[in-house]
């Protein structure tokens, strides 16, 4: 499945394995470039096992919510290649890192950023993205190593990711403007539609 580089990442929290192909398939046809399913939904691993097998091996398809080095493992062997947490810890982006997995930590502060990339992130989360705010994130990418990629995450909808586009997002976490438990594929793939075209009206 090709997907344009839009960078944006469904967050899926609440989807169960009976409805997570489904939703997940028409969200990376919209040109999402990923889908994460929180490990705080109902049988999550079950859900990015049914994922996988739906979209193939080189879709990015995560788990969520990953706090420990046993989430990780458990996310790795359901088949998941990207790993999203809402704090930055180093054990768990070095598990990440040694599984050959793709690291995106939340940070709220400089401090923890820098540590997330000290320890071998992928990309920065940034979370709360509504407390740190475009020109948080600004200030961020000034004292960052050059090339750091900074994806806001948390209350960012169609009325907000222009903004985030314009201060130099590299992407964005999507969640309830994008899916809430039991939403139709239907209903999903047309938000999700919205959502990219409100990226990459900025971005070209």
């Amino acid at each position: 499945m090709t997907t344009p580089a839009t960078g944006l990442v469904a967050i899926l929290r609440g989807v169960t394995p009976t409805e997570a192909a489904a939703v997940a398939t028409v969200v990376l046809d919209a040109g999402f470039d990923a889908v994460e399913v929180p490990l705080n939904s109902p049988d999550p691993c079950e859900s990015v096992r049914r994922i996988r097998a739906a979209t193939g091996p080189d879709a990015r398809v995560g788990a969520g919510t990953v706090l420990t080095a046993d989430d990780v493992r458990r996310a790795a062997d359901a088949g998941a290649s990207l790993v999203v947490s809402p704090n930055t810890r180093p054990d768990v982006i070095a598990e990440t890192v040694r599984r050959g997995l793709e690291s995106y930590p939340g940070a709220a502060t400089p401090t923890e950023a820098f540590a997330a990339l000290d320890a071998g992130a992928t990309a920065v989360k940034i979370f709360p993205a509504t407390t740190v705010g475009t020109s948080g994130m600004r200030a961020w990418a000034s004292v960052l190593p050059a090339g750091t990629r900074l994806v806001p995450v948390g209350g960012v909808d169609e009325t907000t990711l222009g903004a985030w586009a314009r201060a130099g997002a590299d992407g964005a976490g999507v969640g309830t403007a994008l899916y809430r438990p039991g939403d139709a594929p239907a209903g999903v793939a047309d938000r999700a539609a919205a959502l990219v075209r409100a990226w990459t009206e900025h971005t070209r």
